[in-house]
């Protein structure tokens, strides 16, 4: 039987699972590099990803991963396609399809993310090549006068159409409208524009006709800005967070992955779980789908050196199955 987009969308979310975000583009990727002094050559991208995906019972922890173009294609080593390597350790491929943040015409400062041209034949690609879902991440900034309209509506638009296609394509959408860390707003104005970000978001989710159960909202936390003076607590971004989903999320959506966006990695980890201890009886999962929360001590461990890779995994496996126990409200 084949799968739908609710039954994909659902096996994303699965009780004590989340998503391995290693979609960096190639600039991203470098700086990584960069900090532990490893020249980002595609052998030693292709080596690093495979290091992540090989890691032994990554699949108790992780149902699937977001890939970078390269890495979709690429193959490890020993000629293995990555893709392979995933779907038999019980992970779902997927992959980033937007062309990243440009700046937004008459709103210096603001941002809107390309990548519309061509995405029907692209996600039909992707769909051959073996991935089952799709990502796509609008920012916004928060600062005296922003985000305006038009970043919203222009995000929104974009987010929505994105999604169309990549269902017509057969691939669950994960729907990212990220509000930046950035600034030293307090957790009262990231709130209020959390809550209209995601509204604007589903009105034209609505107007465009988008099945809600075969989709994911990929959301920031509730958070005080990077340089706020006062940064609010663990339990007070978990309620806060969870208050602003239940106003503006609808039930119909199977669940909620959210992006660590500069946390360390332990706190994005203790902010998930405090979310699932909060004993609500709520509509959707909550779960994750981080990057470096996941990444950044395998990545250090690792070090582009071949005698490092068991240090590695297990440093990964570490994050992931902390983060695992966090869905189920059981990270201590």
């Amino acid at each position: 039987m084949s799968q739908t987009l609710s039954d994909i969308a659902k096996a994303l979310v699965v009780d004590g699972k989340g998503i391995l975000a290693a979609d960096e583009s190639s600039p991203t990727i470098k700086k990584r590099f960069d900090g532990i002094g490893v020249e980002a050559t595609e052998d030693n991208r292709r080596d690093y990803r495979t290091m992540l995906f090989t890691s032994p019972d990554a699949g108790r922890y992780i149902s699937g991963v977001i890939l970078f173009d390269e890495t979709l294609r690429q193959s490890a080593a020993d000629g293995t396609p990555l893709v392979g390597i995933l779907t038999s350790g019980g992970i779902i491929p997927g992959i980033k399809v937007d062309k990243g943040a440009k700046p937004l015409a008459g709103f210096p400062g603001e941002k809107v993310t390309e990548g519309l041209d061509g995405l029907r034949d692209r996600c039909a690609e992707y769909a051959q090549l073996g991935a089952k879902f799709t990502k796509w991440r609008a920012v916004y900034t928060i600062g005296d006068d922003g985000p305006s309209a038009a970043c919203l509506t222009a995000n929104a638009h974009a987010l929505a159409r994105y999604a169309a296609i990549a269902q017509e394509a057969g691939l669950v959408p994960i729907v990212e409208p990220e509000v930046l860390m950035d600034g030293d707003h307090s957790i009262d104005d990231c709130q209020v524009v959390s809550e209209e970000v995601l509204r604007t978001v589903f009105a034209e989710l609505t107007i465009q006709e988008i099945e809600l159960e075969g989709m994911l909202l990929k959301p920031n936390m509730v958070l005080s800005g990077a340089d706020c003076p006062e940064q609010a607590g663990v339990e007070e971004v978990a309620k806060r967070t969870v208050q602003t989903l239940k106003r503006a999320v609808p039930a119909a959506v199977p669940g909620i992955v959210f992006l660590s966006g500069g946390q360390s990695d332990e706190v994005a980890t203790l902010h998930l779980n405090a979310m699932n201890k909060l004993g609500e009886q709520l509509p959707w999962q909550l779960s994750f789908s981080y990057g470096r929360a996941l990444q950044a001590a395998p990545l250090k461990a690792w070090a582009g050196k071949t005698e490092n890779l068991a240090t590695a995994q297990s440093a990964f496996l570490e994050r992931a199955k902390a983060n695992g126990a966090a869905t189920l409200g059981a990270y201590a």
